[in-house]
């Protein structure tokens, strides 16, 4: 495996609960990864470690390390801004910002310096078409985002993602919110877009992480308790908690 991202006795508290739990993992590159398991087992934890979200929580302690690209993100001096651009996270339900489609997309690249005039647009109009939502909003790019229909917001904060030029997305549950023919358009997007991206996601329904996972992550009451290639996982689960969440029994 090439790992993207690394994760060495990572323990996370939230005042007095321990939510994660000696946690050690690789993430491989350029693959889908689905972290699985019950309600409230850290699923969302350790995806919003990956780029330092959690310090976003009140009374939030971590020890350990995460390292992507060999370096630790939690290292003393650390470009917290940089690092949120490297790794974006799409959340359960869209979030546009209060302006139009056009400036949804841009505004990560201004803030960034990355385009600018011409260049500008046709960055948006290429990472609209990423996000599979060009043909649908070309010629309103200027309308306020909150017209458009939750999946088609959801897709377009995708493709705002995309615009900083990430290495990773992290999704946590990204299609919770939407409708199946959004929830559809959402998966292919996520299919395609893995030849150039690593994709960490967190879900609930296994029928989704059985279609999209390369790689399985499954925890249990803040403990990792197994993870590896997809296919293994699904078909033959080393450890009983797993054979008994995959059978619905917990």
């Amino acid at each position: 495996m090439d790992p993207h991202i690394q994760v060495r006795d990572l323990n996370v508290h939230y005042a007095d609960n321990h939510a994660l739990k000696d946690i050690n993992l690789d993430i491989p590159k350029r693959q889908i990864t689905v972290i699985i398991g019950p309600s409230g087992c850290g699923k969302t934890t350790l995806l919003k470690s990956f780029n330092r979200f959690l310090e976003l929580t009140d009374q939030t302690r971590l020890s350990g390390q995460v390292l992507i690209d060999g370096i630790d993100i939690y290292a003393p001096g650390m470009d917290v801004t940089e690092i949120r651009k490297k790794a974006g996270l799409l959340a359960q339900r869209p979030f546009p910002l209060p302006m139009s489609i056009y400036d949804n997309v841009a505004y990560g690249m201004r803030i960034h310096g990355i385009q600018k005039g011409r260049a500008l647009d046709a960055a948006v109009s290429r990472y609209l078409e990423m996000a599979g939502l060009w043909e649908e909003v070309k010629d309103r790019l200027h309308q306020p985002a909150a017209r458009l229909s939750i999946g088609q917001q959801q897709r377009l904060c995708l493709a705002r993602g995309l615009a900083v030029e990430p290495e990773i997305m992290l999704g946590d549950e990204p299609t919770s919110a939407l409708d199946p023919f959004s929830a559809q358009h959402i998966e292919r997007k996520l299919l395609d877009l893995k030849q150039q991206y690593t994709i960490v996601l967190v879900s609930h329904i296994l029928r989704q992480a059985k279609r999209l996972a390369d790689y399985i992550v499954f925890m249990y009451l803040g403990e990792l308790v197994e993870h590896g290639p997809a296919h293994e996982v699904f078909e033959h689960p080393r450890q009983e908690r797993t054979r008994a969440y995959l059978e619905g029994l917990i």
